[in-house]
């Protein structure tokens, strides 16, 4: 493994962000987070990319805002996060489950969140989310957050497909330095990092 670097989507081409967005993850092309189930659901493929696109601003180093953050080694792109505001993810504002015993409001928009992240194929297992959610954080707190939150699956060392596996698993946001919140149902829990 060469050097891990981090950079803002704006920084990186749609080329290499698509060569990270394969199989399943090219198919949700990091919007069921935002849009929801329903509305996702009934959005072609093509539509999904080209929201994304809009979003990510990639091959526009001067857009001053952007989704995600997308990671290479050398110059290979292995990685993508996605990292926002909370309140524009509609699947967690429109779910009861990162909200039990939580009397916050889910569209403050200091708060933002890592819903979804994607290792590239071949890069899988060799740990990169751990960077990956330190480097998101980062990106977070250097766009103002208060405070960043994740929803990882606990896999009780159970072998688990990617698409489960999107949310990211515990180890990572324990080491970033994130604690838990709540534990709102068996193999779900929230977890969370004020600056």
């Amino acid at each position: 493994m060469n050097a891990l670097r981090f950079v803002p989507a704006n920084e990186a081409s749609w080329d290499d962000l698509q060569t990270i967005l394969t199989g399943v993850a090219g198919r949700c092309q990091c919007q069921r987070q935002r849009l929801g189930d329903h509305d996702w659901w009934h959005l072609p493929e093509t539509e999904r990319a080209a929201i994304l696109r809009a979003e990510a601003h990639c091959d526009d180093p001067r857009a001053t805002e952007t989704i995600g953050i997308v990671g290479y080694d050398g110059d290979e792109p292995v990685a993508w996060c996605a990292v926002d505001r909370r309140g524009v993810y509609g699947r967690v504002r429109g779910s009861p489950v990162p909200w039990q015993g939580r009397s916050e409001d889910p569209d403050d928009d200091t708060v933002w969140a890592i819903p979804c992240m994607v290792v590239r194929r071949g890069h899988r297992g060799e740990g990169l989310t751990y960077p990956l959610v330190v480097a998101a954080t980062e990106h977070a707190r250097a766009r103002g957050a208060a405070a960043v939150e994740g929803y990882p699956l606990l896999t009780g060392g159970s072998k688990v497909t990617w698409d489960e596996m999107s949310v990211g698993a515990l180890g990572p946001f324990l080491a970033a330095g994130y604690r838990e919140v709540s534990h709102p149902t068996k193999r779900r829990v929230v977890m969370r990092i004020d600056f």
